[in-house]
Parts: C-alpha cells; sequence; structure tokens
C-alpha cells in the first residue's frame, strides 16, 4: 500500500482552508489597542490622537421629568438625565436631585428622552431633478445641498450621518464645521467616495459631464483598487465604500488595505457579487438586493452586517413600476420580495441597521422615510423596542463609534433627542421632535434649529 503524501495532504487542508474560510487574513486592525485609555481621540472611528482638556460647552444641563430609554435594550423607565459639557454624566432617578445650582434645567416632563438616532446610508451632495449639469457639479451648490439635507437631518432627531458617497472635499468640509460648531446638523462620517470597477455601479456612462460626477472612484486590477482606498483614507474617510462590479482579487485587495488602515468596508452589492464580499471579508452589505439563501448562511457565518435601506427601492417601485436602464441592477425584484429577503436574514440572525439612502429630492420626505423604514423592520418581526435599539446602538455599533455613541450611558457624547409621545409603542411619534441636543448642545427647540447669536470678538486695539 502506497504511504499517504502527508506534505500534500497538509497543503491541500491549507488551500481548502483558504478557499471556504471568509475573511481568512482579513481581519481589521483594532488601533484602539495601541491608545491608552486616558488617551483622548478623535470622535470618529480613525481614532487620531488629540490634545487633552475640555470638549462641549461650558457647565452642566439636565433634563428632568422625562421618560429615558437608554437605548440598552433596557425598556424606558422615569429618570433625570444629566450632562456635563459634551458628555453624558449620568441618569438618576427621578426624585434625586444631584446637580449644581448652576446648572441649565430643561422640565421634559411627560416626554421621551432617548439617544439621538443615526441614519447609516445617505449622500449629502446628491443633486436632484431639474438642476442643471452645471449646477448639479458646482462645488458650491454641492456644499449648499449639503447643508440643506443636514437641516433636515437634525430636524428629524438625526444626530449623526454615515455619507456613502458625494463629490469630493465636500462631506469632509461639512463635517469639520459641525465639529467645530460653525454649522448646525448632525455628525458626518463620511466614506469619500464609490469606489466601483471600470463601468461598475453608478460609472454606467460616467464622464465629467455627468450630473454624479466626483462621487465615483472607477478601478481596475487589484493594485488600483488598493490605491482606491488609500486615496480615500488620505482625504479623511471613517469607513470604505465599494459597489461591484469587481473580481475576487479587487474586492480581496480593497478589504485587506482598508483593514490595515483599521477601517470598516460595506459594499453595495448583490447576487454572486456579495458572495464575493462576504468571502473577500467585507464588513458590511448595503441594500435588500438579491442573495441566495446560501449567501444569507454565508453572511451569518462571517458576522457580515447589512444596512438593507429598503424605503429607495419602495419609492422607485411607487414612482417608476422597476428599477430600469443600469447594468448593475440586472435581475427582478420587488417590494415583496424585498420584505422577504429582509425577514430571512432576521431568522439568520444578521446585524441590521438602519439607513434611508435618500437620493435626488426625496429627502424632503424626512422625517416619514425614516420611520416608514423603521416600518419595514417591524413588519418581518422586530418588536418597537427592537427598532429603536437598531436606530440607535446598533447603528453605532455598525460605524465603529459604539464607544461614544447610541447609548445614553456615563461618559458617552451627549447626543440626545426629546420627543412628545412613546416611540417605543409607535414609532410614528418619531415624528413630534421637541429637542435635539448634539455634542451637549441644544441644537433643535420645539422642533425648530436653534442658532444662537454670534459673540462678536473685540476690535484690535488702536495705538493712535
Amino acid at each position: 500500500m502506497k504511504a499517504p503524501n502527508i506534505q500534500a495532504a497538509s497543503m491541500a487542508a491549507i488551500a481548502a482552508l483558504l478557499i471556504f474560510s471568509p475573511a481568512l487574513g482579513q481581519e481589521r486592525q483594532d488601533r484602539q489597542r495601541f491608545l491608552r485609555p486616558t488617551t483622548e481621540s478623535s470622535d470618529d472611528p480613525r481614532r487620531i490622537p488629540v490634545p487633552p482638556g475640555p470638549k462641549g460647552p461650558d457647565g452642566v444641563l439636565v433634563l428632568t421629568g422625562g421618560l429615558i430609554f437608554d437605548g440598552t435594550g433596557a425598556p424606558a423607565r422615569e429618570g433625570t438625565l444629566i450632562i456635563e459639557r459634551n458628555r453624558i454624566a449620568r441618569v438618576v432617578g427621578s426624585n434625586e436631585r444631584s446637580w449644581p445650582d448652576s446648572a441649565r434645567v430643561i422640565d421634559v416632563s411627560g416626554k421621551f428622552v432617548m439617544p439621538g438616532l443615526i441614519d447609516m446610508h445617505t449622500h449629502l451632495t446628491y443633486t436632484e431633478p431639474g438642476v442643471p449639469v452645471s449646477l448639479a457639479l458646482s462645488v458650491a451648490d454641492q456644499t449648499l445641498r449639503g447643508m440643506e439635507r443636514l437641516r433636515y437631518f437634525i430636524e428629524s432627531g438625526i444626530t449623526s450621518v454615515r455619507d456613502v458617497g458625494s463629490a469630493g472635499e465636500v462631506p469632509y468640509r461639512l463635517k469639520d464645521w459641525v465639529r467645530q460648531r460653525r454649522l448646525v446638523g448632525p455628525r458626518v462620517f463620511p466614506g469619500g467616495q464609490l469606489i466601483t470597477a471600470t463601468g461598475g455601479h453608478g460609472a454606467e456612462g460616467l464622464d465629467i459631464h455627468a450630473p454624479g460626477y466626483g462621487t465615483m472612484r472607477e478601478a481596475s486590477g487589484p493594485d488600483d483598487w488598493r490605491e482606491a482606498v488609500r486615496e480615500q483614507f488620505k482625504r479623511g474617510a471613517d469607513f470604505i465604500k465599494i459597489g461591484s462590479h469587481y473580481s475576487l482579487a479587487e474586492v480581496e485587495a480593497a478589504v485587506d488595505e482598508a483593514h490595515a488602515l483599521g477601517l470598516k468596508v460595506t459594499a453595495d452589492a448583490e447576487t454572486f457579487y456579495i458572495d464575493m464580499a462576504v468571502e473577500a471579508g467585507v464588513d458590511m452589505i448595503e441594500h435588500i438586493l438579491p442573495r441566495s439563501d446560501e449567501t444569507i448562511r454565508m453572511m451569518a457565518e462571517a458576522g457580515t452586517e447589512a444596512v438593507p435601506t429598503l424605503i429607495p427601492y419602495i419609492y422607485i417601485f411607487d414612482l417608476s413600476g422597476g428599477y430600469y436602464g443600469s447594468t448593475s441592477r440586472r435581475f427582478s425584484f420587488s417590494k415583496e420580495e424585498n420584505l422577504d429577503l429582509l425577514r430571512r436574514m432576521r431568522e439568520a440572525g444578521i446585524k441590521m441597521g438602519i439607513g434611508t439612502d435618500l437620493v435626488v429630492d426625496w429627502f424632503r420626505y424626512m422625517p416619514a422615510s425614516y420611520i416608514n423604514e423603521m416600518r419595514q423592520f417591524l413588519a418581518v418581526g422586530y418588536t418597537t423596542e427592537e427598532v429603536l435599539v437598531a436606530a440607535t446602538r446598533v447603528n453605532a455599533e455598525l460605524l465603529d463609534m459604539a464607544d461614544k455613541l447610541g447609548t445614553l450611558e456615563p461618559g458617552k457624547l451627549a447626543d440626545v433627542l426629546v420627543v412628545d409621545g412613546r416611540p417605543d409603542r409607535d414609532v410614528g411619534d418619531l415624528a413630534n421632535v421637541d429637542i435635539v441636543i448634539r455634542d451637549g448642545e441644544v441644537v433643535v427647540s420645539g422642533g425648530q434649529v436653534v442658532i444662537p447669536r454670534h459673540v462678536p470678538v473685540a476690535e484690535p486695539s488702536s495705538n493712535r
């Protein structure tokens, strides 16, 4: 009997492991483990060290008399929320008074206090119907469009948005201006340009005269895909977004580079391209596009997350009857099939968050769009409280910001929403926004954006 070739058998086993084990060798680098707990870092997934010192507005802000839903999964309870500068200090009992006399106290009796909502799929610079191409490509107009969308989001109780593809430097500048309190709006987490292969999703027929020019980065070959990731990182991306089509080698290169840089990767993918993305170790899949039961199983086993965004497809089917004219949408699907897919993904245990993908002028439907996205989750078996957690804590986890956002726990950033009603019983009550606090500052009061009067700077003294 011929002796077995142990070396050959070992090599075959390794080859099989490489083929069938998703994400092997593609683990994302956890930059936080290299930072001491006392080291302060930027309030984004990049975790860049920043100078120590007080952050946010001076003083203490107290919300008393409300019903507090902290986002951890615990039921709402009566209590008082205490904010010091831009951080949650503590949640105390409704009868406990433990704050300084100098604190600003807001009575929210009969109202619902919860973490600020997060939208995981936005495009801040996208143009609208009827806008001339010259304006659609104007950096000035793109910036103003982004500012307008930020107002709609913050007035809807959304205190953080993930921008998954916008033009040029605009989302980065909007992020910085909000961070510096020079512009009222939600936190912006930009991903930069969508990276896709030549002629891939969003790049069909793309040229310098297309309204979406500047939002895409076409790449060809693994080296170019790796370079495209580095370009987004250089500009300040908080994550990387890719889109089908691509080869397995290309998506592997992009994921490997992004993970080495400490960034998560999300993919706008469908059918067998989802299989490729999961095999390459991508962190998340956008949209509720067709995939097999085997692909759902792969996602569940690999821990691949999802942002389904059913609402834009509901609009597309209602307004146009179907998704037409795109080579990256060569399949049949419907509202009913999408809802069934969402149900199967829930049953498989896939972690899913809330995102809206409001292209063209659909942001004007807010907050109805966000609420109706939540209702799709309810339709497949989520409880109302689970949907609120998905919109807050789970979304923060998907953002790689769970240590700073998503719950009303001591030490977290003070992004808080106060609404009239009981959204833990009826998510429709989220339309009744009263107060929004972002980074410890009241930015919406009585449902309207608050812009404090500027503080004049003293003129230079004259020696005349």
